[in-house]
């Protein structure tokens, strides 16, 4: 087991968390000038009738974060940090400033590891969880579930596959139990001070699968690349907002004249990249959309030549090889009744390629 990385308890977040958990809403909501209110599905509940203020703010959630969070917060007045609560579960604090005062909001993390299934993801993500080598990159706007994604898939290997799985994060969000595989997880400012760090001590510890939560740097880029380029299964997710600009996130990270270097490293690491949405289901919640590109010899010149433009086409070419556009993902999820169509046009990149698969 790794070390325990929650901070001091402290009475009055504790208190909040348990009427979140005993609610079952989402997220804790902590704004100077509000009372603390919870998020359940698309409302929100205020839990006191007074205001709260900055100081309150810091008292109640400070104690809460790990040494490095706080100390980060101190410097930056931002921070990340996971939290437990015996007894009640895990939660993700990101405490930060607005009008230059004290806000946070906590984020109630699942106690069970959802599977591909139970996300209503297309069939054809499964087959990420089957490669053996290579780079795979989910990309997606904060809150489209990427994470999520992440853990189903590492679950799915960890189920079926006797591999050695290390996976880096800040903070830690999942919790895997070793099951056919062994699970390390490493959360940076408990485990490690920083992604690179982190990342080039997992390659000496002879893992077959390495889960990077963000690639948020170019020397974290640099090293997942070379791993993946020399054998290992290296997953990873990026904020981009299609299959493109997540290839193209990287490349652009680095100065201009190594950016051709990166791209034919890139070219040569790249086995697929997963685009995702989240949409309004019909049934509560939400539900994604998801396009997938299994890279082949023509995606890989076109990475190479930095012609990404043509990865659309791309996707469409090597259907046979499981990759699918978000269009035909949009539409299986109309014709399940799990979004309405006008939503689904809303969100459709090529909304006539929706209409034709629609009316077929």
């Amino acid at each position: 087991m790794r070390a325990e990385s929650s901070g001091s308890p402290t009475p009055r977040l504790d208190y909040w968390l348990s009427v979140l958990v005993a609610r079952g809403g989402s997220d804790l909501l902590l704004v100077p000038g509000v009372p603390a209110c919870i998020r359940l599905a698309n409302d929100l509940r205020n839990l006191e009738d007074h205001p709260l203020t900055p100081a309150a703010i810091e008292d109640a959630v400070v104690p809460a974060l790990t040494q490095y969070a706080a100390q980060l917060y101190r410097d930056t007045g931002i921070a990340d940090s996971s939290y437990r609560v015996h007894g009640l579960g895990r939660f993700r604090i990101n405490l930060h400033h607005q009008r230059g005062v004290a806000a946070a909001t906590i984020r109630a993390l699942p106690t069970r590891i959802p599977t591909l299934a139970d996300l209503h993801l297309p069939p054809g993500v499964e087959q990420l969880a089957r490669l053996t080598h290579g780079l795979v990159l989910i990309g997606g706007r904060a809150g489209s579930g990427k994470t999520t994604t992440l853990a189903a898939l590492v679950n799915e290997i960890n189920q079926r596959e006797a591999r050695h799985i290390v996976t880096i994060e800040d903070p830690l969000e999942y919790e895997h139990v070793h099951v056919r595989s062994v699970v390390e997880q490493v959360e940076i400012g408990i485990d490690a001070p920083d992604f690179p760090t982190a990342l080039r001590a997992a390659l000496r510890q002879a893992p077959d699968v390495l889960v990077v939560g963000e690639m948020r740097d170019p020397e974290t880029m640099r090293i997942a690349v070379a791993a993946a380029e020399t054998g290992h299964l290296v997953l990873s997710t990026l904020h981009t907002t299609d299959v493109a600009s997540t290839i193209s996130r990287i490349s652009d990270s680095f100065p201009g004249e190594r950016q051709n270097t990166i791209r034919q490293e890139l070219a040569m690491a790249l086995e697929a990249v997963l685009m995702q949405i989240l949409l309004p289901c019909r049934l509560g919640g939400r539900v994604p959309a998801a396009e997938l590109l299994m890279v082949s010899y023509g995606a890989r010149n076109h990475v190479r030549r930095n012609a990404l433009q043509h990865l659309h086409q791309e996707i469409t070419m090597t259907k046979n090889k499981g990759s699918f556009t978000l269009e035909e993902s949009l539409a299986n999820l109309v014709r399940q009744e799990l979004v309405e169509r006008e939503e689904a046009l809303i969100h459709a990149r090529h909304p006539d390629d929706l209409e034709s698969l629609l009316r077929t």
